[in-house]
């Protein structure tokens, strides 16, 4: 498991995402760094660097679009309060308590 979230934070960091992404924000960022790091766009010794970057790119793409794909959705109505509700509850603790204790990971 934990190799696997390894994967997974490295994948996000490539792509150069935060902790939370949507699948279009991830399409995003995978468009934007392929067209900076595409090989034909690059010159002389850079090419090859380009070339790998580029590499690492589309793996990460492939690492957290399939990632997505296999997370499994709940499409219960209780399902759907309970995350309402956790995810206003995380925003309250944030705001309330950010920088208190000094990075509250909520």
């Amino acid at each position: 498991m934990a190799k696997n979230f390894r994967n997974i934070d490295n994948a996000r960091r490539a792509l150069e995402l935060g902790e939370a992404a949507t699948i279009p924000e991830i399409k995003k960022a995978y468009r934007k760094l392929s067209l900076k790091y595409h090989p034909d766009k690059c010159r002389g010794r850079d090419k090859k660097k380009c070339a790998e970057k580029f590499k690492e790119i589309n793996n990460a793409h492939e690492t957290l679009i399939e990632h997505c794909l296999n997370y499994k959705f709940h499409f219960r109505e209780i399902e759907e309060k309970e995350t309402v509700k956790d995810r206003e509850t995380r925003e309250h603790m944030k705001r309330f308590y950010d920088g208190w204790w000094g990075d509250l990971d909520l």
